[in-house]
C-alpha cells in the first residue's frame, strides 16, 4: 500500500515524492471535499477539478496537514462518482439501514459514502478493507460523533455484496 522507501536521505533542495498511501488518503479527503462542493455549491465537474487541480488539496486541514494528494486518483474518484452516481447510489442505498436514503443523509455522508462505494464498485485494484479504513478515517475528519461508524457499517455491507471473495 505505502510505499516503504526511505526518503529522508534526499539530497538537499530535492522534493520527495509523496507516498503512494499518504498521497491516495489525500485525495480521498479532496475527492469528499469536491463531491460536497458540487452537491451543496451546484459546482461544475471541470470547475471544481481545475479548483482542486491548481493546488488547492494538499493544504492545511483543521490542526494538520493531509499531505500532498494523488490528482490523477482524486479525479478517477469524482469523475467515477460523476459518471455512474444512479448506479451508486441505488447500491448504497441498498446498503444503509432500514428507512435510511443517501437523500436523508448529511451531504458529508452522501459524498463520502458516494466516492467509497465508487471504489468497491468501480476499482478493484484497491482491496476492500483499505477502502473502508480510509472512509472512515475521511468522516472522522468530519465528525466526531456516531457518522464513522455508520459510514464503516454501509461501506462493510457494500464491500460484503459487491466484493465478497476479498472480505
Amino acid at each position: 500500500m505505502t510505499d516503504a522507501k526511505d526518503t529522508s536521505a534526499k539530497p538537499a533542495g530535492k522534493q520527495a515524492k509523496p507516498r503512494t498511501g499518504v498521497a491516495r488518503s489525500a485525495s480521498r479527503l479532496g475527492a469528499v471535499q469536491a463531491l460536497y462542493q458540487m452537491d451543496i455549491g451546484g459546482t461544475e465537474l471541470a470547475e471544481v477539478l481545475a479548483d482542486y487541480g491548481s493546488g488547492r488539496i494538499g493544504v492545511q486541514f483543521d490542526d494538520g496537514q493531509c499531505g500532498e494528494a494523488d490528482y490523477g486518483f482524486l479525479k478517477a474518484i469524482v469523475e467515477g462518482v460523476v459518471q455512474d452516481q444512479v448506479l451508486i447510489d441505488k447500491k448504497v442505498n441498498e446498503c444503509l439501514g432500514e428507512g435510511w436514503t443517501l437523500a436523508r443523509l448529511e451531504a458529508t455522508s452522501r459524498a463520502i459514502l458516494r466516492a467509497g462505494g465508487f471504489e468497491l464498485m468501480f476499482r478493484e485494484d484497491v482491496p476492500p478493507k483499505v477502502t473502508i479504513s480510509e472512509y472512515v478515517e475521511v468522516a472522522k475528519a468530519f465528525f466526531s460523533g456516531s457518522e464513522p461508524g455508520f459510514i464503516k457499517a454501509s461501506l462493510d455491507a457494500m464491500a460484503r455484496k459487491r466484493r465478497p471473495e476479498d472480505m
